[in-house]
């Protein structure tokens, strides 16, 4: 293979594969090498755009010499020449990543239509009416992605047509409003460029590859490649393929299928289909599609080929397809197939019966589920009790239901949103440009589009509740008005969406967690097996260790003590204790808050029966107990207020230098958690698996004196088993960790406080301030906190493991930051060899399946690669 070579026909072979030639053009290849029938084209390679951005955006030497080479085999092939004015070979322009960004670049249909060939268009197929819809949608097409020019403008104009005309579909208006859509159009793009629209073939080309290469640093793309953590530097292809028309009439159309339903899992007929027309109106939600069935009765023969040919791919490519077509005149095309974005129940559901069908193993399935999508299954559902009224009823296009504000544009949504306020996102449609809002917003309603719109597919993808084609919503974004079927609304008003039916209601409505469905349980069954990684949670109360229990912890990672000191009824004796003159007095204090804490321990040991339970003694400053200095109840308050009040109280007194300045704190804590096992064990017969912790240990001397206290005290109180470590949490700790491992049977990585101290952020300076900057300007690829640094803390944790087990070779290791529930940082944590990950309850069930993929990715049984 020629080092510079930038260009490949659909049907000559590569090794460069989907890095190379983008998702949408391995597909046209592999489908072209399977026989299918797709339309003829080439592909302009990722390794050419990644040389376009390199070089200030001028096109790599020899493209222009190669695209016109494998223009001249294309017009073979097609048996017309492009840019001829009788008969022209038109082709369209498509974005193509290696990774699935659905509307988030451009295509352009048409290319190679001018005043001339237009004319000889409607000639050579005596449908006039075909040659003008085609042409003046190029020109708006070519308008908005390569010239810039607001969409609006073009579809205002349409929108005028059509009124002035009184009819409410493109397909209503004749060619003699075509042709006079055509000239408005021409009139745009000149008002807009300054120059008129481009008759040139070769020109219209040249400029179209190179706006698609620009797509790639879109904001919206920008937008959607940082939520989905895609590299910024893998670049796009861009396939130039001849057209097939959708729009000859009621014996040609466009559809979008999926070989399963993509909201479900479950086998069947799943999509739409358009008669008369082109596949943007279908992606982009301008009409409203008919259900695929439709296609049975308009072209029967193009419908049991194309069910013939979604057997054949997905028997192919063992996955999902999500598949993009066009009937010209009773002759089908295939244009795309893809893996389908799905969510996560539908996952779920496809992979279980895949393996049921044979057409996958058990590893496999486990394997191409991605981890952070089971959050999904955990999103609200309307309670099945609560009384209200539907106010309308659209496309049930994303499961999951959500209250929230109206709010009208992506800006506001993101606003409101990021605040922390529930917003549903209205839109008559929504478009690549509103990725932002839709990042931010609880759901998404729309008066336009289908299951396939853009903003179906994109909260599927994102597991938020969407309802679309809602023909009883109207907006005036001006005034900030709604109208739900009788219902006039304003911007800020509360509506209830429900992804799931389809159904709007004005108001809040009850909501209520959803259960976890069999092939949830199955999937997670199969991740166990190949799982070696023991996954825990944090867990406070006994109701959240109940819980974490539910979804699969095999026992408590993190246990956090001060949770317990705020509860209602315990927060004045846990301030009298603050207050004490003296140690006798404190004392006193500490010895009415034991019970407290006593009964706390004996609800979570009896939750987590016969499964470890890890309980940190008290961590954080004493300051942090009492009132603002303004809102001290007594000048003896004020006082302590003022003598605990520390510059930096992060790395002030707190955790174990708490405990050794002030041991009858951590003497009371002790008491309570020996006391609770032994009544348990009465009352059970179980004895607890208790494991104490002390926080914040920096020097193996405090570990030391920390656990003669721990040993002295629980002796004093009868005989349990327990094991006494500390969390690593210090840059110190993880670099002596040998020494510290001397007098700890544990260690557990606290990865939220040791990126802190690792990094010198302060999370909540950080977070929202400058490190919000450093991710938008690519300072950072990952926010540090939600995503393990691996190469800086992820550095100083394989210090820490190597030096522990070197000095104590039986040493146990885990993870009790929130990291412990990441999918990344679990594959990490299992390279490293921990022995568990701990994370919040709901999150569970992602480390379970996180953890399994990890050992399946060693293995060498990681994430299968499928189609497009």
């Amino acid at each position: 293979m020629s080092e510079n070579r930038f260009v490949y026909d659909f049907d000559e072979p590569s090794e460069g594969g989907r890095d190379l030639l983008g998702g949408k053009g391995t597909g046209l290849a592999e489908m072209t090498a399977l026989g299918v029938p797709v339309p003829a084209g080439f592909t302009i390679t990722t390794d050419a755009c990644r040389a376009y951005m390199r070089d200030g955006k001028e096109p790599p030497g020899g493209l222009d010499t190669e695209i016109d080479a494998h223009l001249v085999a294309l017009e073979h092939k097609a048996g017309k020449r492009f840019g001829d004015l009788q008969d022209p070979l038109l082709v369209s322009v498509r974005s193509g990543a290696a990774v699935s960004m659905p509307g988030m670049m451009d295509t352009i249909l048409n290319l190679g239509l001018s005043d001339e060939a237009a004319r000889g268009l409607a000639q050579a197929t005596g449908n006039e009416r075909f040659a003008l819809d085609s042409y003046r949608r190029l020109i708006q097409m070519y308008g908005e992605v390569v010239d810039g020019i607001d969409a609006h403008r073009f579809e205002q104009a349409l929108s005028e047509l059509k009124a002035s005309r009184g009819v409410s579909q493109d397909v209503d208006l004749d060619a003699e409003d075509l042709r006079e859509l055509v000239e408005t159009f021409k009139r745009i793009y000149e008002d807009g460029t300054r120059r008129p629209f481009a008759q040139d073939a070769r020109e219209q080309l040249r400029r179209a590859v190179r706006a698609v290469f620009d797509s790639w640093e879109a904001p919206r793309a920008q937008v959607y490649r940082l939520a989905h953590g895609i590299p910024d530097d893998l670049g796009t292809a861009v396939n130039v393929v001849q057209m097939v028309f959708g729009n000859k009439g009621e014996g040609s159309g466009t559809g979008v299928a999926f070989t399963r339903d993509p909201a479900t899992g479950e086998p069947g007929l799943y999509g739409e289909f358009l008669a008369n027309a082109q596949g943007e109106d279908v992606v982009a939600g301008i009409r409203t599609p008919q259900p695929l069935e439709q296609m049975r009765r308009d072209t029967p023969d193009a419908f049991e080929q194309l069910l013939e040919t979604m057997r054949s791919l997905e028997e192919h490519y063992r996955d999902m397809q999500d598949i993009e077509f066009t009937v010209e005149d009773g002759r089908l095309y295939l244009l795309q197939t893809r893996s389908a974005k799905r969510t996560a129940a539908a996952a779920l559901k496809a992979s279980v019966d895949m393996v049921e069908e044979g057409l996958i193993s058990k590893e496999e399935a486990v394997a191409r589920i991605d981890p952070s999508q089971l959050d999904q299954l955990l999103h609200p559902m309307i309670d099945p009790g609560a009384r209200f009224e539907v106010a309308a009823t659209g496309l049930n296009a994303s499961p999951g239901a959500a209250s929230g504000a109206i709010v009208l544009d992506a800006d506001t949504a993101e606003e409101r949103g990021r605040a922390g306020e529930s917003v549903i996102l209205v839109r008559w449609e929504t478009t690549p440009d509103d990725i932002h809002g839709l990042i931010q917003a609880s759901g998404v309603l729309t008066a336009h589009g289908g299951m396939t719109s853009h903003a179906a597919v994109v909260a599927r993808g994102m597991g938020k509740p969407c309802v679309t084609g809602c023909e009883a919503l109207s907006l005036d974004t001006g005034a900030g008005t709604v109208r739900i079927g009788a219902d006039d609304l304003r911007e800020g008003d509360v509506i209830t969406i429900d992804g799931g039916t389809g159904r709007v209601i004005v108001g809040p409505v009850d909501l209520v967690p959803p259960q976890i469905n069999d092939d949830f349980q199955t999937i997670l069954s199969w991740a166990d097996e190949s799982r070696r990684l023991a996954v825990r949670a944090n867990a406070d109360t006994p109701e959240d260790a109940a819980k974490a229990r539910e979804f699969g912890a095999q026992g408590i990672g993190l246990c956090r003590t001060e949770h317990m000191f705020m509860a209602e009824g315990r927060l004045p004796i846990v301030r009298e204790m603050i207050l004490a003159t003296g140690e006798a007095d404190r004392r006193a204090a500490l010895d009415k808050l034991l019970p407290f804490q006593q009964v706390d321990f004996e609800g979570i040991f009896e939750a987590m029966a016969g499964l470890p339970v890890t309980i940190r003694l008290l961590d954080p400053p004493l300051h942090e107990f009492l009132p603002p200095l303004e809102e001290a109840t007594s000048d003896e308050m004020g006082d302590r207020i003022r003598a605990l009040r520390e510059a930096n109280p992060m790395l002030g007194t707190r955790g174990c230098r708490l405990g050794l300045q002030y041991p009858e704190i951590y003497e009371m804590q002790v008491r309570a958690i020996v006391r609770a096992a032994l009544a348990v064990e009465r009352r059970t017969g179980e004895a607890p698996l208790v494991e104490i912790m002390h926080p914040l240990v920096g020097f193996a001397e405090e570990l030391r004196r920390l656990r003669a206290l721990t040993v002295e005290t629980a002796e004093e109180e009868g005989d349990i088993a327990y094991l006494v470590g500390t969390m690593i949490e210090l840059p110190r700790a993880c670099i002596r960790a040998d020494e510290i491992a001397e007098h700890a049977d544990f260690f557990s990585f606290g990865t939220n406080d040791l990126t802190q101290t690792a990094l010198g952020f302060s999370r909540d300076d950080a977070e929202g301030k400058f490190l919000t900057h450093y991710l938008e300007d690519g300072v950072l690829d990952q926010n540090p906190f939600e995503m393990l640094d691996q190469s800086g803390v992820g550095d100083l944790m394989q210090i820490a493991v190597e030096r522990g087990r070197a000095a104590k070779r039986a040493i146990k290791l885990g993870i009790c930051g929130e990291h412990g529930g990441e999918p990344a940082s679990v594959a990490f944590c299992h390279r490293l060899g921990l022995d568990y990950v701990s994370c919040s309850p709901y999150r569970v069930p992602l480390a379970r399946l996180a953890a399994a993929q990890a050992a399946l990715a060693e293995a060498g049984l990681g994430a299968v690669s499928v189609g497009g």
